[in-house]
């Protein structure tokens, strides 16, 4: 999906777009994903900034908040639900400046956060992208 017109698409929009990207992972993934949050909010905050070792807010387009599915315990049940956040501004801004189709974006940064809630590192998510073996 994609926007075609200049004006930028709204959080609810930005929302069901998210909503549809998950919706089209493969079924074993989909399985898993029953108590993740996704929400979209404008910038992230300080402490969203500064876990990620970033300083400036249009630098951060998601981020996953929470246990991963490797590292979680029946033993140490996380209180709170994972959450998937997109950054609606940074994510318009890398529209405009690329010309990638925002749905694609949306989906690309969606899935991304989504490979940390099942572990897998940054390293891992751009060799699975680039469709090598690891």
């Amino acid at each position: 999906m994609g926007i075609l017109r200049d004006e930028a698409p709204g959080r609810a929009e930005m929302e069901m777009m998210a909503r549809q990207a998950l919706g089209r992972l493969p079924p074993q993934f989909r399985e898993h994903l029953g108590d993740v949050v996704v929400r979209v909010e404008e910038f992230p905050t300080r402490e969203q900034l500064a876990s990620v070792g970033l300083d400036d807010r249009w630098d951060l387009s998601g981020l996953y908040e929470g246990v991963p599915l490797s590292e979680r315990s029946i033993w140490s049940p996380s209180e709170m639900p994972p959450i998937v956040t997109l950054f609606r501004q940074p994510l318009i801004r890398e529209w405009r400046e690329t010309g990638v189709r925002f749905g694609d974006l949306v989906t690309h940064v969606v899935v991304h956060e989504i490979g940390h809630h099942f572990g897998f590192t940054d390293e891992t998510m751009h060799l699975l992208e680039d469709g090598e073996e690891f």
